[in-house]
């Protein structure tokens, strides 16, 4: 009996570990002053040319768009931790892997003239070209948190 309760736990671990994770070609609206439902999960997108749109996965969230001309800043940071629930489920080898989270904070002044901010996670297969896209169309510096940011997003030092 015992046995199994641990095995759910640990399950449940895994599960909900895993459950908060982004995709990798997804983000989520972690917060700031935007309209948007916090922890919203969708697509930040920068094919236009004028502007970044963040499309949230559920129908009935409104996606909105920043303009880059009204980007004022943008400072882009990491948090590693290790996977261990996953781990325990996966192979205790997996402990010593580390799960890099991608965080991209904008500020910009909204139609009003008035400075808001959102801070987006990324997943990993956008974090490169996504900050790139960015930084050139906004014309603004990305501000990195470390050297360690600036190293795993792949921009050299300026």
């Amino acid at each position: 009996m015992r046995r199994e309760f641990l095995m759910i736990l640990v399950a449940m671990l895994g599960v909900s570990a895993m459950a908060e994770a982004v995709d990798g070609d997804g983000a989520q609206y972690l917060g700031g002053t935007m309209p948007l439902v916090e922890k919203a999960e969708g697509k930040l997108t920068t094919n236009s040319e004028t502007a970044m749109r963040f499309t949230p996965n559920k129908k009935n969230q409104p996606s909105f768009e920043i303009p880059y001309s009204t980007i004022t800043e943008l400072e882009y940071g990491q948090k590693a931790g290790r996977r261990v629930a996953v781990a325990v489920l996966v192979s205790p080898l997996a402990l010593f892997s580390k799960k890099r989270n991608h965080y991209l904070t904008i500020t910009y002044n909204d139609a009003a003239g008035k400075e808001q901010t959102g801070v987006f996670e990324l997943g990993k297969d956008i974090v490169r070209i996504t900050l790139k896209i960015v930084e050139v169309r906004s014309g603004k510096d990305i501000q990195y948190q470390d050297e360690e940011a600036r190293k795993h997003s792949g921009m050299a030092a300026k």
